[in-house]
């Protein structure tokens, strides 16, 4: 990593890059599990598949399966300039792409941020209507770091689960939101509830209905509940979103983007 680079000119770089992009979307939560770069990934195939220009950053160093998602899992690139293209308007970027298969990141934390700060400077996105950020989960100085350097302009979106404890987390994030100004445009409860794929039930596994209480406790937008569903396990194994399937989950992330769109005024 360039350590010996002038901050500010770095920062300028960044500003460049991001000034090009017309949305920031930082997908978060507050502990790891709970379904966040399932999010991600479907948000901006989502997004796509409407007519978007969208690029997707894979920020968690610690777990970089984005990658995998897109069925891309072990594709190596040349440089870090040029992000992957996995359809004519979408492209892709993750540390996975630069570190040997299976190794472990074991980085103190002047490392990471040097990291996370050589992709937001390097990585060329070209003029795109959006870039969805997968944070690491938590609110520490790698998310913060990713926060303070996309722009001002950027807005959030808190992943959670229904259970008490990561609903616990969620709040911290929400709150860490609005203490670094980033706009937040709402909560998404993921994993709510289970489609039996025989039957056609739904079970609460974990609960429902958790995440739009906060939601409304803290004074910010609930987008939706998606349910687990077979078809979501399957889409992660295969490199095809589940938002591109005929399932219920499909339906609730597109009425999702809608409301995310809505907000945007697009």
């Amino acid at each position: 990593m360039h350590g010996n680079i002038n901050i500010d000119e770095r920062k300028r770089k960044i500003n460049a890059k991001m000034s090009k992009i017309k949305h920031k979307i930082a997908i978060m939560s507050g502990k790891g599990g709970v379904g966040k770069s399932t999010v991600s990934v479907n948000l901006g195939y989502g997004l796509y598949m409407r007519g978007y220009k969208v690029g997707i950053l894979d920020a968690d160093l610690h777990g970089p399966n984005i990658p995998l998602m897109f069925g891309k899992e072990g594709v190596k690139l040349p440089n870090l300039s040029t992000p992957l293209k996995v359809a004519e308007n979408l492209s892709v970027s993750s540390l996975s792409f630069f570190v040997p298969d299976n190794d472990p990141i074991i980085w103190r934390g002047p490392q990471k941020m040097g990291a996370i700060m050589e992709m937001l400077e390097g990585i060329d996105w070209g003029e795109i209507d959006f870039l969805i950020v997968d944070l690491p989960p938590g609110t520490g100085d790698e998310t913060l770091t990713i926060a303070q350097n996309i722009g001002p302009e950027a807005k959030s979106i808190v992943v959670t689960t229904p259970q008490n404890v990561s609903l616990l987390d969620s709040r911290r994030t929400v709150k860490f939101s609005r203490l670094i100004n980033m706009k937040l445009l709402g909560i998404i409860e993921n994993m709510s509830g289970f489609i039996c794929p025989d039957c056609g039930k739904e079970v609460n596994i974990f609960k429902k209905g958790g995440a739009e209480k906060m939601a409304s406790e803290t004074k910010q937008s609930f987008l939706g509940s998606i349910p687990m569903e077979v078809s979501i396990v399957e889409a992660g194994d295969t490199g095809l979103p589940y938002i591109a399937t005929d399932s219920i989950a499909a339906k609730k992330m597109n009425d999702i983007i809608n409301k995310i769109l809505e907000q945007l005024n697009m």
